[in-house]
């Protein structure tokens, strides 16, 4: 497993740096530029930086980087005819040989990959006191986030890297050895902010993973095998292709995983623009219970059942209050457990939690419903899913409080975003930009087909949406100092131009990342680290 881990680090480190390319230092290959380091993190970033490492860097950078924008070239192609065919997505034709051959199985994982049960997520590891309480905890795996919960300036990414490096070398205060804490599960930032990612959108991009990871493990002497990636099913068009996806990726595959939010989202980002895809309220009518959600998820654990390999279902969000004996708590542990209990009927392996509270009392879920590690030897339900399965969309309309709620998330994420976060708290459970794409995407979406309150005899309108937004923030305004009444306007104001525009930015992450609001406030967050 050290191996295995070594191996994932130094992915992390190739995959997460591609971007930075401005350098200014005389270690770095010619052609090559690497930027200044952070104030604060000198240290750090010379330890991080060293020769090797930048060269290693750069050629994998030169060897892959033109097949990875083909493979964004083709994200956008099948996007365009999608919309021009009016077609809708199926099971290939051209892989059903690979559907069909029931010999094939992905090659097992290591003995402390096999036991998923509950991993911590949203674990940003530039969190210092939070990675450290998350090494700290009984958890099987902490999935160590530069993605979803994380934002991605560049003080982020380099305290980020560097704890994690610590944390495998022994060298954080109070936490297990690396071999007796959790498993660390490092997820990249995503292809769509100019890096790799796990979530994937075809079996191409899982065959181009696998090149890269069969060449990463030659440059460093690795036995092939040794890295286990797990692909995120978080978008539409990859819920047809499981099954080819596991197969290229069959000697280093961890298994598969299914998520709510940004899967939900993806309806709206291939098929948003059509009348017959309106995505009803997701604080009312979208929940893994959801014929449509089910399905899914179902199809997810036989395909990966099928294959030996591990399905691990999304995250708890839910906070816990500190009194174990208030009602709220009660009620809210009922909750997650319900959820989560569907999952585990369904046969996931496994799945994540952000709240610590809840690592042990779903740990004891698992304990009670299953036996043994996983899932994997319990009989394979051959369950028959449809195209028309996957897309159908859920019944209901849209309500006040949901677009309000939406219109707070996607504020509040840009907000957070600005002041260098990547997820943040509100109304009990933790949103990061997995809410925030369904949020904005919804808003957008209802904008776009003019949907109607059912609660009201409004239809949502660009003016209702402005209306709403400035009322949230007046809401803001008696608590804010005039410096955050600034920032929340300026949250507002890049909102509203991502909800109102009448073409729908891919991203919010990618738009965010580009805008010169972030980029410039960057700069400002990187005085405030030189000053602690």
């Amino acid at each position: 497993m050290a191996t295995t881990f070594v191996s994932e680090t130094c992915v992390l480190l190739l995959l997460l740096l591609r971007s930075f390319r401005r350098f200014w230092t005389n270690k770095a290959p010619v052609g090559m530029e690497i930027s200044p380091p952070p104030p604060g993190l000198e240290a750090a970033y010379e330890t991080l930086f060293t020769t090797d490492c930048l060269n290693f860097l750069y050629e994998l950078i030169s060897t892959f980087d033109e097949a990875v924008d083909q493979i964004l070239r083709l994200r956008v192609s099948r996007k365009a005819d999608l919309d021009l065919s009016g077609k809708l997505p199926d099971f290939l034709e051209s892989t059903r040989n690979i559907r069909n051959d029931s010999a094939w199985r992905v090659s097992p994982v290591p003995a402390r990959l096999q036991r998923r049960h509950v991993d911590i997520g949203d674990v940003a590891p530039c969190d210092t006191q939070r990675f450290l309480k998350a090494l700290q905890s009984t958890a099987q795996g902490i999935q160590v986030d530069f993605d979803d919960g994380n934002c991605p300036t560049f003080h982020n990414q380099i305290k980020g890297i560097h704890n994690v490096l610590l944390a495998v070398h022994g060298r954080l205060p109070d936490v297990p050895h690396i071999s007796q804490a959790p498993v660390l599960m490092i997820r990249p930032r995503a292809w769509n902010m100019v890096e790799h990612n796990m979530m994937v959108e075809s079996f191409l991009e899982a065959r181009l993973w696998n090149t890269v990871f069969i060449w990463t493990q030659n440059k460093l002497l690795l036995p092939q095998g040794s890295i286990k990636a797990t692909v995120l099913i978080e978008n539409i068009l990859a819920a047809f292709e499981m099954e080819e996806i596991l197969y290229e990726l069959r000697e280093h595959s961890a298994g598969l995983n299914c998520g709510i939010w940004d899967y939900s989202a993806s309806f709206i980002n291939k098929f948003g623009h059509r009348r017959d895809f309106l995505l009803p309220d997701r604080s009312k009518y979208v929940n893994m219970e959801k014929y449509f959600l089910r399905t899914y998820m179902y199809l997810l654990v036989e395909t990966c059942h099928r294959r030996a390999a591990l399905a691990t279902g999304g995250m708890a969000a839910l906070l816990l209050p500190e009194d174990p004996n208030s009602n709220s708590y009660k009620t809210l542990m009922a909750t997650v457990s319900r959820m989560k209990m569907l999952e585990i009927k369904a046969g996931v392996d496994g799945f994540m939690v952000y709240d610590l509270k809840l690592i042990q009392p779903m740990q004891e879920l698992f304990q009670i419903l299953t036996e043994g590690d996983n899932q994997l030897h319990k009989p394979v339900n051959h369950v028959k899913v449809t195209a028309n399965d996957l897309l159908t969309m859920p019944l209901g309309g849209v309500t006040l409080y949901g677009l309000k709620y939406n219109i707070a998330v996607g504020v509040l994420f840009i907000h957070a975003w600005l002041s260098g976060k990547g997820h943040f708290y509100y109304k009990g459970q933790v949103e990061d930009s997995a809410t925030a794409e369904i949020s904005r995407s919804q808003v957008w979406q209802w904008i776009r087909h003019q949907a109607s309150l059912e609660d009201e005899e409004k239809l949502v309108s660009r003016q209702l949406v402005s209306e709403l937004t400035t009322e949230m923030l007046m809401e803001f305004w008696p608590t804010c100092s005039v410096r955050e009444r600034q920032k929340f306007q300026t949250a507002a104001d890049m909102f509203l131009e991502v909800v109102l525009r009448r073409d729908f930015p891919e991203f919010i992450t990618s738009f965010l990342n580009q805008d010169h609001t972030f980029l410039s406030s960057q700069n400002t967050q990187h005085i405030k680290h030189a000053k602690l």
